[in-house]
């Protein structure tokens, strides 16, 4: 999810300074954001089933990473529909972008499991 940060923040302003055209710079936004948002699904996924297979299913709804990977799963959903679906996507774009970069930054400042239960005993 850190690539979605990295996107708005980075590759997007430097193209700008750079001097492409500001119409270049949207179309190339939106095709890598468009990927981002599918590439952060893909790994959501997975790190859902890590948490799966270490944890149980119940962890999805017990655990604190596991309802965070939740929502960023319904955002990148919510993210596909909206592309496909709706005329004006922007709004509920931008939404989706914020949601998923919030929730992969909750995720990183979350304690590593195995570290976790070491610094309680």
């Amino acid at each position: 999810m850190g690539g979605l940060w990295i996107l708005h923040l980075g590759v997007l302003p430097a193209l700008a300074h750079v001097g492409l055209a500001p119409v270049l710079i949207e179309d190339i936004g939106a095709q890598i954001g468009t990927l981002l948002v599918g590439f952060c699904a893909f790994c959501v996924v997975v790190q859902a089933l890590v948490l799966i297979r270490s944890l149980g299913v119940g962890a999805l709804w017990r655990d604190m990473r596991g309802q965070l990977l939740s929502m960023a799963l319904l955002a990148a959903a919510l993210y596909g529909v909206v592309t496909g679906w709706s005329m004006e996507p922007l709004r509920w774009q931008v939404f989706c972008y914020l949601a998923l970069g919030l929730v992969g930054l909750a995720l990183v400042l979350q304690p590593v499991p195995g570290r976790a239960r070491q610094a309680r005993h």
